[in-house]
């Protein structure tokens, strides 16, 4: 959703070795949409194999997920299933703003104008099925559980958090907040740097650690309160938020109204086709798988291989230096463990 309050937490600053051995929750599609965007050619254009077939999500997966396996961390991926009804309209306006992107990219093509070229060309990712399959199958290959959930990856990510089967959210959106995270890692990338909206352009970056405890008891908020903060300024199911209402108003709106929350956005001016309620219930009653498994498995070498290298001309070298760094740095916490024992 990219609910817009990270404003208004407070973070904190972390290593990445802070996370070492710790259980992380990934919203899948939101990781992969970054793969897709950021890694690409010159001309924006993604990477592809011979086939014509686009790779960067394919690359980014496994660049990131070996490099945070070999520093210790346990990675699980959560995948969105059914769209709520309401998030309709905002995929709808998503997908006319692709098709206008694609259309200024091919103007951009035809006059070989390669800084438009690349600023349209990442506007128009896609994240297809067939991406997504491969990418539970390259995922699952590497020994870490995939979650299918009901509906919202980032509700059943948050769910599992609160379930204390893993220490935090891995997600650049608060969405996770809303949905009772207790804890969200942001920034968690190899390379420390994170992609400027809109550009191709990059600023520096580190991990950082918001807790919702700490964030509801400074905010002065409830949980429920937390929900209609985000309804104020906009989430995927009321895209927008209410006209002229920003973090800070509307944090101050919520302080003063309390529970009242019909007065609440009475007095905001919700000007939606439907009641605040069913956005709020939506998000406060998101369905969850409550019976998963998370249980991480050894690497299966050749299938890893068999996926990147002889279907998508991957470099075998390469792909099997990083699987032997993976290994080996497992191996040595292995031992390491047991040498405790003795």
């Amino acid at each position: 959703m990219g609910c817009a309050i990270t404003d208004l937490l407070i973070s904190h600053t972390i290593e990445l070795g802070d996370l070492k051995k710790k259980k992380l929750m990934i919203d899948a599609y939101n990781m992969l949409y970054q793969f897709l965007t950021t890694i690409r050619q010159a001309d924006g254009t993604p990477l592809m194999d011979s086939k014509g077939r686009i790779t960067s999500h394919l690359t980014g997966l496994f660049n990131r997920t070996t490099r945070f396996m070999s520093l210790g961390m346990k990675l699980a991926f959560v995948f969105d299933g059914e769209v709520p009804e309401l998030k309709y309209a905002e995929l709808s306006k998503r997908k006319s703003r692709k098709e206008e992107a694609h259309k200024k990219h091919k103007e951009a093509v035809e006059k070989k104008d390669i800084e438009s070229m690349k600023k349209y060309a990442t506007r128009t990712t896609r994240l297809t099925g067939q991406m997504i399959e491969e990418s539970k199958d390259l995922l699952e290959a590497l020994g870490t559980p995939v979650i299918q959930a009901p509906s919202e990856g980032e509700a059943q990510a948050a769910y599992i958090v609160k379930q204390k089967d893993a220490y935090a959210v891995v997600s650049q959106d608060a969405d996770c907040l809303l949905f009772g995270s207790p804890k969200l890692v942001k920034n968690l990338s190899v390379a420390g740097r994170k992609k400027m909206p809109g550009r191709m352009a990059y600023v520096s970056v580190t991990p950082e650690l918001i807790e919702l405890k700490e964030n509801l008891k400074n905010l002065e908020l409830s949980q429920d309160q937390l929900i209609a903060l985000g309804l104020l300024v906009g989430t995927d199911f009321n895209p927008g938020g209410v006209k002229g209402i920003g973090p800070k108003k509307g944090l101050k709106l919520v302080q003063e109204h309390g529970k009242d929350f019909d007065s609440l956005f009475k007095k905001a001016g919700w000007d939606f086709e439907f009641d605040w309620d069913v956005p709020f219930n939506v998000i406060k009653n998101m369905p969850v798988e409550k019976k998963y498994k998370l249980k991480w498995k050894v690497i299966d070498r050749k299938k890893v291989l068999k996926i990147l290298c002889d279907k998508h001309d991957f470099s075998e070298e390469r792909v099997s230096k990083k699987l032997d760094e993976v290994s080996s740095k497992q191996e040595k916490a292995k031992q390491k463990g047991l040498k405790q024992w003795f």
